[in-house]
């Protein structure tokens, strides 16, 4: 009985996980990009970054942390800056950035390569308020992380959230990293300018929201 409702609320953690995640915004785009420029393992390591943020995001929740999550949910205007500002940066160097003469199999890439598209997306994942604004509703109303809920309750469904979280990084890296032999050299570089003002959009509306609040 124990193990049964344990699954469950490891399956509702990963339902949820991959919810939040599925919705393709700036994050979705840059794996997509990276995946087609420099291969499956580097977009689905930058979705990790993602999922890891997810995570972290579903422990303050989980564990009512309600002064850390109002901490974070009251300096919301400087992360939104913050994250806007990156995406900016990224959406403008990704517009003018030049393919590789050729789209090769995949190499082994480099772990310095792999920590820094891991921590990139962690970064710009975990400067979204809403994130655990969204996690914080959610717990609440599945009575986790209150005393309706225990401390191992609550770690089984973040180790979900983590895990769904994961999973629909890992479909979509492997899907665009199937298609990726496919592209060429003329498809990358409108692939570089359609990423790069997608993300570009989405750190400039960041910023403007920060002014209409």
């Amino acid at each position: 009985m124990i193990f049964s409702n344990m699954g469950f609320l490891f399956l509702k953690g990963a339902l949820m996980g991959f919810s939040i995640a599925a919705p393709v915004g700036p994050i979705g785009v840059l794996c997509i990009r990276r995946t087609l420029s420099h291969g499956m393992l580097n977009g689905i390591v930058s979705g990790l970054g993602a999922a890891t943020a997810d995570g972290c995001y579903g422990v303050i929740a989980a564990a009512g942390l309600t002064s850390l999550s109002s901490l974070l949910i009251y300096h919301q205007l400087m992360l939104k800056l913050a994250g806007g500002a990156f995406l900016l940066c990224l959406g403008i160097k990704t517009l003018f950035s030049r393919p590789a003469s050729t789209v090769q199999e995949d190499k082994r890439p480099q772990p310095g390569e792999l920590l820094k598209a891991y921590s990139s997306i962690f970064a710009l994942t975990i400067t979204n308020p809403m994130t655990i604004i969204s996690f914080t509703a959610i717990f609440a109303g599945l009575g986790i992380g209150s005393s309706a809920g225990s401390p191992g309750e609550a770690m089984v469904m973040v180790g979900g959230v983590f895990s769904g979280s994961a999973a629909w990084w890992l479909i979509l890296g492997s899907i665009f990293g199937f298609v990726r032999t496919r592209v060429n050299q003329g498809m990358m570089v409108w692939v570089n300018r359609l990423s790069g003002v997608v993300i570009s959009a989405f750190g400039v509306v960041a910023i403007i929201s920060v002014n209409i609040m």
